[in-house]
Protein backbone atom coordinates (compact mmCIF):
# COMPACT_ATOMS: atom_id res chain seq x y z
CA UNK A 1 0.00 0.00 0.00
CA UNK A 2 1.44 3.29 -0.77
CA UNK A 3 2.42 5.85 1.86
CA UNK A 4 -0.49 8.93 1.90
CA UNK A 5 1.11 12.13 0.96
CA UNK A 6 -0.30 15.64 2.14
CA UNK A 7 0.25 19.09 0.51
CA UNK A 8 1.62 21.87 2.94
CA UNK A 9 0.79 24.74 2.83
CA UNK A 10 3.04 28.23 4.23
CA UNK A 11 3.80 28.46 7.58
CA UNK A 12 1.15 29.98 9.97
CA UNK A 13 3.38 30.59 12.64
CA UNK A 14 7.20 30.41 12.84
CA UNK A 15 9.54 28.62 15.19
CA UNK A 16 10.63 32.28 16.75
CA UNK A 17 6.65 33.43 17.03
CA UNK A 18 6.16 30.58 19.28
CA UNK A 19 8.89 30.70 21.10
CA UNK A 20 8.06 34.07 21.92
CA UNK A 21 3.96 33.50 22.58
CA UNK A 22 5.23 30.87 24.90
CA UNK A 23 7.67 32.74 26.61
CA UNK A 24 4.80 35.12 27.79
CA UNK A 25 2.59 32.71 28.61
CA UNK A 26 5.68 31.13 30.98
CA UNK A 27 5.94 34.21 32.04
CA UNK A 28 1.68 35.32 32.83
CA UNK A 29 1.26 31.86 34.68
CA UNK A 30 4.55 32.63 36.66
CA UNK A 31 2.82 35.75 37.98
CA UNK A 32 -0.55 34.32 38.44
CA UNK A 33 0.38 31.55 40.39
CA UNK A 34 3.25 33.49 42.21
CA UNK A 35 3.95 31.41 45.56
CA UNK A 36 2.67 28.45 45.07
CA UNK A 37 3.11 24.69 42.87
CA UNK A 38 1.79 24.26 39.75
CA UNK A 39 0.69 20.48 37.93
CA UNK A 40 1.14 20.54 34.98
CA UNK A 41 -1.48 17.71 32.71
CA UNK A 42 0.05 17.35 29.25
CA UNK A 43 -2.70 15.59 26.69
CA UNK A 44 -0.74 13.32 24.80
CA UNK A 45 0.74 13.41 22.22
CA UNK A 46 0.18 16.91 20.55
CA UNK A 47 0.55 18.85 23.71
CA UNK A 48 4.16 17.61 24.37
CA UNK A 49 6.34 20.01 22.22
CA UNK A 50 4.30 22.69 23.57
CA UNK A 51 4.51 21.50 27.51
CA UNK A 52 7.87 20.77 27.79
CA UNK A 53 8.66 24.59 26.12
CA UNK A 54 6.73 26.30 28.23
CA UNK A 55 7.16 24.24 31.96
CA UNK A 56 10.68 25.65 31.32
CA UNK A 57 9.28 29.00 31.14
CA UNK A 58 7.52 29.12 34.30
CA UNK A 59 9.39 30.02 37.38
CA UNK A 60 7.66 28.09 40.12
CA UNK A 61 7.88 24.20 41.60
CA UNK A 62 6.22 22.70 38.51
CA UNK A 63 5.28 18.88 38.70
CA UNK A 64 4.22 17.48 35.10
CA UNK A 65 1.71 14.33 34.80
CA UNK A 66 -0.22 13.28 31.25
CA UNK A 67 -3.35 12.12 30.12
CA UNK A 68 -4.08 10.45 26.70
CA UNK A 69 -7.74 10.99 25.26
CA UNK A 70 -9.26 10.08 22.10
CA UNK A 71 -12.40 11.81 20.35
CA UNK A 72 -10.87 11.46 16.78
CA UNK A 73 -9.73 8.02 16.40
CA UNK A 74 -8.74 7.79 12.72
CA UNK A 75 -10.51 10.47 11.85
CA UNK A 76 -9.62 14.14 11.09
CA UNK A 77 -13.01 14.70 12.76
CA UNK A 78 -13.67 14.38 16.16
CA UNK A 79 -16.40 11.98 17.08
CA UNK A 80 -17.60 13.59 20.17
CA UNK A 81 -17.25 10.94 21.99
CA UNK A 82 -14.08 11.28 24.31
CA UNK A 83 -12.07 8.36 25.82
CA UNK A 84 -9.54 8.30 27.99
CA UNK A 85 -6.67 5.95 27.36
CA UNK A 86 -4.57 6.68 30.36
CA UNK A 87 -5.29 8.47 33.23
CA UNK A 88 -3.49 10.34 35.72
CA UNK A 89 -0.36 9.03 37.72
CA UNK A 90 -0.82 11.11 40.84
CA UNK A 91 -3.61 12.91 43.01
CA UNK A 92 -4.64 16.26 41.75
CA UNK A 93 -6.93 16.77 45.27
CA UNK A 94 -5.47 20.85 46.70
CA UNK A 95 -3.18 21.24 43.39
CA UNK A 96 -3.57 23.70 41.61
CA UNK A 97 -3.53 21.99 37.86
CA UNK A 98 -3.17 23.60 34.33
CA UNK A 99 -4.68 21.10 31.27
CA UNK A 100 -1.98 21.75 28.82
CA UNK A 101 -3.56 21.31 25.32
CA UNK A 102 -2.06 21.30 21.61
CA UNK A 103 -5.10 22.58 19.79
CA UNK A 104 -8.89 23.59 21.38
CA UNK A 105 -11.12 22.70 18.23
CA UNK A 106 -14.32 21.87 18.93
CA UNK A 107 -14.01 21.84 22.81
CA UNK A 108 -15.84 18.86 23.36
CA UNK A 109 -12.49 16.61 24.80
CA UNK A 110 -11.59 19.41 26.85
CA UNK A 111 -14.86 20.25 28.33
CA UNK A 112 -15.42 16.76 29.01
CA UNK A 113 -11.81 16.33 30.81
CA UNK A 114 -12.81 19.65 32.60
CA UNK A 115 -15.48 18.09 34.34
CA UNK A 116 -14.24 14.84 34.86
CA UNK A 117 -10.44 16.12 36.52
CA UNK A 118 -12.70 18.62 38.93
CA UNK A 119 -14.60 15.82 40.50
CA UNK A 120 -10.91 14.86 41.97
CA UNK A 121 -11.27 18.40 43.89
CA UNK A 122 -8.08 20.30 42.34
CA UNK A 123 -7.27 23.44 44.35
CA UNK A 124 -8.09 25.21 40.83
CA UNK A 125 -8.09 24.41 37.36
CA UNK A 126 -7.19 25.78 34.18
CA UNK A 127 -6.65 25.36 30.61
CA UNK A 128 -3.58 26.22 28.98
CA UNK A 129 -4.08 25.97 25.18
CA UNK A 130 -1.08 26.41 21.99
CA UNK A 131 -3.91 27.02 19.39
CA UNK A 132 -7.32 28.21 19.92
CA UNK A 133 -10.19 27.90 16.73
CA UNK A 134 -13.09 29.35 18.10
CA UNK A 135 -15.21 28.99 14.77
CA UNK A 136 -15.63 25.60 15.89
CA UNK A 137 -16.61 25.42 19.39
CA UNK A 138 -19.96 23.06 19.73
CA UNK A 139 -19.03 22.99 23.61
CA UNK A 140 -19.60 25.91 25.83
CA UNK A 141 -15.62 26.23 26.97
CA UNK A 142 -13.01 28.66 26.74
CA UNK A 143 -9.22 28.82 27.44
CA UNK A 144 -7.47 30.71 30.55
CA UNK A 145 -4.45 30.64 28.82
CA UNK A 146 -4.41 31.08 24.77
CA UNK A 147 -0.96 31.23 22.57
CA UNK A 148 -2.94 32.25 19.28
CA UNK A 149 -6.06 32.13 17.84
CA UNK A 150 -6.07 30.14 14.34
CA UNK A 151 -8.46 29.57 11.19
CA UNK A 152 -10.62 26.26 10.78
CA UNK A 153 -7.75 24.89 8.86
CA UNK A 154 -6.08 21.23 9.26
CA UNK A 155 -3.04 22.10 11.29
CA UNK A 156 -0.15 20.54 11.35
CA UNK A 157 3.46 20.80 13.29
CA UNK A 158 5.04 21.55 17.05
CA UNK A 159 3.16 18.06 18.03
CA UNK A 160 -0.40 18.12 16.19
CA UNK A 161 -0.24 15.52 13.53
CA UNK A 162 -2.01 13.79 10.78
CA UNK A 163 -1.51 10.02 10.55
CA UNK A 164 1.09 10.74 13.41
CA UNK A 165 3.01 12.53 10.74
CA UNK A 166 4.75 16.36 10.80
CA UNK A 167 4.90 16.24 14.88
CA UNK A 168 8.19 17.13 14.61
CA UNK A 169 8.38 20.11 12.34
CA UNK A 170 9.44 23.79 14.31
CA UNK A 171 6.52 25.68 12.63
CA UNK A 172 2.91 25.52 12.78
CA UNK A 173 1.71 24.97 9.33
CA UNK A 174 -1.54 23.42 7.77
CA UNK A 175 -2.74 20.30 5.44
CA UNK A 176 -4.37 21.54 2.08
CA UNK A 177 -7.38 19.99 1.27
Amino acid sequence: MAEKKYDLSEILLTQEQIAARVAELGAQITRDYAGKDVLLIGILKGSVPFMVDIMRKIDLDVEIDFMSVSSYGGSTKSSGVVRILKDLDSDIRDKNVIIIEDIMDSGLTLAYLKGYLLKREPASLRICTLLDKPSRRTADIKADYIGFEVEDKFIVGYGLDIDQKYRNLPYISWVKE
